[in-house]
């Protein structure tokens, strides 16, 4: 397989983007983050920020692409996110075009303070309508905690069957305890509009908690 020229990919400019807005937002500091968008479907082919790069500032230099086994395509001083394969299970599982995955303060705090829980329950809000398949404010999202592991594979393994549950599958969004959001979308336009909308009502959750409910 050809290596591509990364810089010629239309999702390379809209991925650096989405890095100066997570910045400026305060949910991908300290190079902290990790996004990816899918290239090729058949075989699974992701375009994702390498490990430890400044998100304020991503240039052509700090991406790379990996093949569904979490390798990068070409050789170079590059390292793929020891995350990776939970994008690849996710791309997997959900069918998802995009993932993105943020460090921001209000999804670290709930999932502290909610230490004995296994999720947050999420209704009543006119932002739940920015969902897709969402259609009123009534919904009620759960968005699971998970407890962080470096064990990635084994964590794959569950946001997998997460995800394939017919019973409660995994619908927009999961938390890693004391870490950070994970969202996704069909496109990356609909999982950078996840972003926003889940980072707002945890936002909303956090500030009612410090002033009383």
């Amino acid at each position: 397989m050809s290596v591509v020229d990364l810089s010629s990919l239309p999702e390379l400019a809209a991925l650096q983007e989405i890095g100066r807005l997570f910045y400026q937002k305060n949910w991908s500091l300290a190079t902290s983050s990790n996004y990816s968008v899918v290239i090729e479907r058949e075989p699974l082919r992701l375009l994702m920020t390498a490990s430890g790069k400044d998100k304020r500032n991503l240039s052509a230099g700090d991406f790379l692409m990996v093949d569904e086994q979490g390798s990068p395509e070409a050789a170079g001083d590059l390292k793929p996110s020891a995350e990776t394969m939970l994008h690849i299970a996710i791309a997997k599982g959900a069918g998802a075009g995009a993932v993105l995955h943020t460090h921001s303060v209000w999804s670290t705090l709930l999932s502290d303070v909610h230490e004995k829980d296994d999720g947050i329950r999420v209704a009543g809000f006119e932002m739940l309508k920015a969902l897709a398949g969402v259609t009123s404010h009534e919904h009620e999202l759960w968005i699971p905690i998970l407890e962080n592991s470096q064990d990635i594979e084994t964590l794959a393994e569950t946001v997998c069957s997460m995800l394939l549950d017919r019973k409660t599958p995994l619908s927009h969004a999961f938390i890693l305890r004391r870490h950070g959001l994970y969202t996704w979308g069909r496109s990356l336009a609909e999982a950078r509009r996840h972003v926003e909308a889940v980072e707002f009502l945890l936002e909303v959750k956090a500030r009612r908690l410090s002033i009383g409910s």
